[in-house]
This record gives C-alpha cells, sequence and structure tokens, in this order.
C-alpha cells in the first residue's frame, strides 16, 4: 500500500481540561476549531493541517482510533480491495465521519489484535495557518506524517505480523534493543524516519505506550524539556539520543498516561535498508526515570471497546 504515514490519532478522554492547557502551554499545540457536529471534542493542529489529533470525552482515556494517509485516490483504492480481498472487515465512512475527519474519504477496519485503524486522503488543510499556542520553532509533520506510535498488544500472533508487512506494505525495521518483543515497522513511502509504529508484546496489556513528534530544532527540544522539568511533570526518559536515530529526544507522560517523545533530528536519518540488531537502546543519555509502561496501558477490556474486544478474543480462541 502506498502509505505516507500516521495523518491523525483520535483519543477518547477523562482529561480534556488537561489537555486543553496542556497542549499549547506545554507542546505548543494550536487549539484547532471543533467541527459543529463534533462540539464537545478537542482538536489539536500541529501544522497547516485541519487537524492531527482528537480527543473525545469518554469515560476512559484510551486510543480510540489511527488515522493513516494514502498518498491519493487512486492509491486509496487500490487499498481498500487489497484490505477486502484479504478478508479484512471494512466499512466505508459516510459522510458525516469524512467532515469529522475534514478527508475527501476514509474507510473504517481492525488490526487482528483489535486496534481501530482508518484509512483517508486528502485531509483538508490552509497554507501558513498553523500558530503554536506558545512560542515555539514548530514541528515536523507535513507529507510525513504526525510522527510515530508505539502500541502494547497482548498477543503477537503471525496475523499481526502478516497484516502490517503484507496488506499494510510496512517494512519491519527490527525489534530494538529493549527486553521482550517489540517490532518497528515504517511505512512503504516514509524515507524520513526509522519507523511509524511499533508493537510491543506485553502479556495481559495493551494501550498506548508512546506517541513521537519531531520538532525543528535542539532549542525546541530543550525548551519543552524545560517546562516540563518546571512543571515537574512526570518523565520516563531524561535527553539522549538513540542508537538507531541521529536524532535527540526525551520522553515524559501526558494527561492521557502516555509518555510522549519530543525528538530533533541531527542529521537526515541513514535509511538502514537491513534489519538492525542494536547492542543498547540509546548511544547517551535516555535514562529511565520513570516507568516504561505509564497508566494508559491496562487490561485489553479497559482499552478496547466491545467491536475490538471481539476480534481479539476471535484471535484467542483460534491459537
Amino acid at each position: 500500500m502506498d502509505i505516507i504515514g500516521i495523518g491523525y490519532l483520535g483519543f477518547e478522554s477523562t482529561r480534556l481540561d488537561e489537555w486543553r492547557s496542556y497542549g499549547p502551554e506545554v507542546l505548543g499545540f494550536q487549539i484547532g476549531a471543533s467541527p459543529e457536529a463534533d462540539p464537545d471534542s478537542l482538536y489539536f493542529r500541529i501544522d497547516d493541517r485541519r487537524h492531527r489529533f482528537a480527543f473525545h470525552p469518554g469515560q476512559a482515556d484510551r486510543l480510540a482510533y489511527i488515522g493513516w494517509e494514502a498518498r491519493g485516490k487512486l492509491e486509496f483504492q487500490a487499498a481498500v480491495k487489497r484490505l477486502r480481498d484479504a478478508g479484512v472487515e471494512v466499512t466505508v465512512g459516510d459522510a458525516a465521519l469524512r467532515e469529522l475527519r475534514g478527508v475527501k474519504e476514509v474507510i473504517r477496519f481492525r488490526d487482528p489484535v483489535g486496534y481501530q485503524h482508518e484509512l483517508f486522503y486528502a485531509q483538508k488543510w490552509m497554507p501558513r495557518s498553523f500558530i503554536p499556542g506558545r512560542p515555539h520553532g514548530g514541528f515536523v509533520a507535513g507529507a510525513r506524517g504526525l510522527g510515530h506510535l508505539v502500541v502494547i498488544t497482548p498477543e503477537f500472533p503471525p496475523e499481526l505480523e502478516h497484516f502490517l508487512t503484507e496488506l499494510l506494505g510496512f517494512h519491519y525495521y527490527g525489534a530494538g534493543a529493549g527486553k521482550g518483543k517489540t517490532a518497528f515497522y515504517r511505512s512503504r513511502l516514509n524515507e524520513s524516519t526509522s519507523h511509524d509504529i511499533a508493537y510491543g508484546h506485553g502479556p495481559g496489556k495493551m494501550g498506548i505506550q508512546h506517541i513521537g513528534l519531531f520538532v525543528k530544532s535542539l532549542r525546541d527540544v530543550g525548551e519543552t524539556y524545560d517546562i516540563v522539568k518546571q512543571r515537574k511533570l512526570p518523565m520516563m526518559m531524561t535527553l539522549g539520543q538513540h542508537t538507531q536515530d541521529p536524532h535527540v529526544s526525551f520522553y515524559h507522560f501526558s494527561p492521557g498516561g502516555f509518555a510522549i517523545e519530543i525528538i530533533t533530528e541531527l542529521e537526515p536519518w541513514h535509511q538502514d535498508g537491513f534489519e538492525l540488531n542494536p547492542e543498547k537502546l540509546s548511544t547517551w543519555g535516555h535514562e529511565l526515570v520513570g516507568p516504561i509502561l505509564g497508566p494508559s496501558v491496562r487490561a485489553p477490556e479497559e482499552v478496547l471497546d466491545a467491536d475490538g474486544l471481539a476480534v481479539l478474543a476471535g484471535l484467542q480462541r483460534a491459537a
């Protein structure tokens, strides 16, 4: 599939008021206009797209959907056919959903462990319209997507790897240097970063572990780092540089209980054409000062909706 990267993410949240201040004041997000049909949700912008993050009122804090961006109409249509031919249940978004997402077309489907995915093309945008919530040099997003995502899965079956590599067409980048089974994948059209999504194996657990956001300069990383420390927000890892990327980053916990990694590129990614097997996670820094799994990672019953739980239960019965 000709997928660019993650176009948007949707969450359910019990902490909208906290996000409303944290997003602009800590991260530098812009609060976007909520659609008329969804006035109670909170929409954030990090570039000229209509939105990149949507937080909907809910009874729990959880990841609601992952929105992948296809390059265009023909690529979108080919992807829909590929999913259907493989027996994946695909739901076509109606006019109301298209308006909420700000896209021309959108479909919804589940991965083999129950996470909700969407695929779309042509999200609305307006040049030079992004205004950060605080003084900020800007985010690196645009045509490359919003960044990356790491989720936890209670099962890591062959069906999941097949779904990611054979159906979505992602490149398997490696398992990293962490303990346990974690698999990193990047989309076919991603030539800028090592991964778009990773699945970490955590028996009996599900949820979002962290989001990676790219900013334009080391100054943006440092200023955010200072704000996080001044506000005494919980940290996961200190400043450091991962082995697989020539980037500097740090991790702290958001109001949703998952970590956010703020990253800047010291130099362009080297585009390794082989599977990585690093000796350790980072070349320097990244001291672990908090839990790897925050409160966003819980039992599947607390993270998935009824349809997602049904998908996971079917997989477990088949095993």
